[in-house]
């Protein structure tokens, strides 16, 4: 079957030829071919030629998927609990910023595992890395030192500073982005008891629409999403929500019951939504005035992602957190997370308050090791700039071609959102079988987060195919 699409000839919108649909009325059709005998002709042509055209994109159709890939997956679908909804594909092996399936189909990664894979897949230094210790020490607990965890700590601590970021002064190492938050929150619901001098009660917690930082418990609480929150009701009491880049709602949800504000300088899961400069500055400023602490997750924009180590290095001295924490891209992909504070929340944490048995272990934190010092280069900082500012003006263009369809366009550095005014996920699938990989986000935004390696010609690649699914898009509202 061809696939659906409008011709206009003759004042005529539509015809059907040999099972092609085009929307017109066949009395008009009959009446077309009576009058001119090229007609039938014609549409024939232009219909063989849209279908070539798109048979020659359409690199790697969900129809054509390998048996051996359904064989698997429908095996694997038997004993896994299914909480993601997949294509039909398995990704075997990946080099850079691209990654091949089962049947060796190519395609370049513009999701990098959720912003997480910012040196790529299969980088050979770390690869190297974990295979050497992995024949010396994987795992010890936190009942004993390690070599690793420490320099670690002292490396993040120091390169925050150096680079203009928070006063940052000591790390508690953790597995994932939502166990680091956790121990954030735990950390700020201690202080709230400690300097609660009034008798009141100072647990509160407040975070902000659109936000995400992780599924489990506390994490959830702050994540004001009814999908993500109502099947595990009732959440851990004490969080409320405010609006975000909204300054006049702070004075009345921050105050002497808070213990602690968290937010995203930029957005991710939400539809890459960037914090006002005004909006975090007023927050540091009510946090200090109710003795709140003010924690910045950059799980998934920090780590070199906005074109400096940390999205807060972009903001004055004045929006700085006590606490910051990140995860994803810490070890290019092996399990790692960490919660950063200054010395007087470290302070407060005395030995026994809060634990982890895997966290900060001698291979996560050797691999980190290997990954920050490349990430905090000045040749990959300056290649995220110059690529991401490529991506945006780009998407930009985009925009401006398809206004009715593209509202915004929104980001910086390769953390970049475009936000439709459709639902956008068909075109997830139909980047896919191009050879592109995306992925959406809320408010119907389609994110770019690709490797912070990305050449200048794999984003034009990307944009190529971007802009050839959007066009298509276009097409079917259109009709």
């Amino acid at each position: 079957m061809f696939r659906s699409s409008t011709f206009s000839i003759n004042n005529l919108s539509a015809a059907k030829i040999s099972g092609r649909i085009i929307n017109v009325s066949p009395i008009l059709f009959q009446r077309a071919t009576k009058q001119s005998p090229s007609f039938t002709r014609r549409i024939a042509t232009s219909v063989m030629t849209d279908q070539k055209t798109e048979q020659k994109t359409l690199i790697h159709a969900d129809e054509n998927t390998n048996p051996k890939t359904l064989e698997l997956l429908n095996k694997q679908a038997k004993y896994t609990i299914n909480t993601y909804n997949r294509p039909p594909i398995v990704l075997t092996k990946g080099k850079g910023c691209w990654v091949y399936d089962l049947a060796d189909r190519k395609f370049l990664d513009f999701s990098a595992g959720i912003a997480v894979n910012a040196l790529g897949h299969a980088d050979a230094e770390l690869a190297s890395v974990i295979a050497d210790q992995a024949t010396k020490l994987i795992h010890l607990s936190n009942l004993y030192h390690n070599e690793y965890a420490g320099e670690l700590a002292e490396l993040l601590v120091n390169i925050t500073k150096e680079g203009g970021g928070f006063d940052a002064a000591r790390v508690f190492f953790s597995n994932s982005g939502t166990e680091a938050n956790e121990g954030a929150l735990k950390f700020a619901r201690k202080w709230g008891k400690l300097v609660n001098n009034g008798g009141k009660e100072k647990y509160g917690v407040v975070s902000f629409n659109n936000a995400f930082h992780g599924r489990t418990m506390g994490a959830l609480a702050a994540t004001p999403s009814p999908k993500y929150q109502a099947p595990f009701s009732p959440l851990v009491p004490g969080f409320i929500h405010s609006i975000y880049n909204d300054i006049e709602k702070i004075p009345e949800v921050v105050n002497e019951n808070t213990c602690a504000v968290i937010v995203e300088p930029i957005q991710g899961e939400g539809g890459v939504w960037v914090a006002n400069v005004d909006f975090l500055e007023a927050l540091r400023k009510r946090c200090n005035e109710v003795n709140a602490l003010l924690i910045y997750d950059e799980i998934q924009c920090g780590l070199g992602r906005t074109g400096k180590l940390w999205a807060h290095q972009h903001l004055p001295k004045s929006c700085h957190p006590d606490i910051l924490t990140l995860a994803k891209p810490l070890a290019n992909g092996f399990p790692i997370g960490a919660i950063i504070t200054t010395e007087r929340v470290a302070d407060i944490i005395k030995v026994g308050d809060h634990g982890t048995t895997f966290g900060g272990n001698p291979l996560a934190c050797r691999a980190a090791l290997s990954v920050v010092r490349r990430i905090n280069s000045p040749e990959l900082l300056s290649n995220v700039n110059s690529v991401g500012s490529y991506l945006f003006n780009e998407l930009q263009r985009l925009a401006s071609k398809y206004p009715s369809l593209i509202t915004t366009v929104r980001g910086k550095g390769l953390i970049l959102g475009v936000q439709f005014s459709v639902d956008p996920t068909p075109l997830v699938a139909l980047a896919r079988e191009r050879g592109l990989l995306i992925i959406t986000a809320s408010n119907q935004t389609v994110r770019i987060i690709p490797p912070l390696i990305l050449k200048k010609e794999e984003a034009q690649h990307g944009v190529k195919i971007i802009e050839e699914i959007i066009d298509i898009f276009d097409k079917q509202h259109k009709n």
